[in-house]
């Protein structure tokens, strides 16, 4: 047995060294993809998590938005119930391992296709190919 790089390797072919080489620098490339950034983990993901949970709480999000609207100054005093209401849609959301983890898997999926291509998200919805 060879211990090179505190890996052990057994016997001296090459095969059996560059395979286990290979083997590492995969697992090296998958953890890279899968590496996230502070500012990745603490602010794109969680903006991803907002707009989703927007969405989702679309019901709510429409009712403060009307009691707002139909309240005017008041507002603070009269729109606590559809506050209260909206707050805890998002905050479930927020809290939710499962969701953090599905906007994680489509943040990382964006920024895979981006660095593919080169073009950030927007520009590739906006920009739809037309044939004429």
């Amino acid at each position: 047995m060879v211990q090179s790089n505190n890996t052990m390797l057994i016997g001296n072919s090459d095969e059996s060294r560059h395979g286990n080489k290979i083997g590492m620098e995969s697992k090296k490339v998958d953890s890279a993809k899968q590496h996230l950034r502070h500012v990745e983990k603490d602010v794109l993901i969680p903006k991803i998590m907002r707009e989703k949970a927007r969405e989702r709480c679309s019901e709510q999000v429409e009712d403060f938005t009307k009691c707002c609207k139909d309240s005017g100054i008041l507002m603070v005093v009269k729109c606590r119930k559809e506050n209260s209401a909206l707050k805890e849609c998002l905050t479930a959301y927020y809290n939710d391992p499962t969701f953090y983890e599905e906007c994680k898997i489509e943040y990382l999926k964006e920024r895979e296709e981006f660095r593919k291509t080169g073009i950030p998200t927007k520009k590739r919805l906006q920009k739809l190919p037309t044939s004429m």
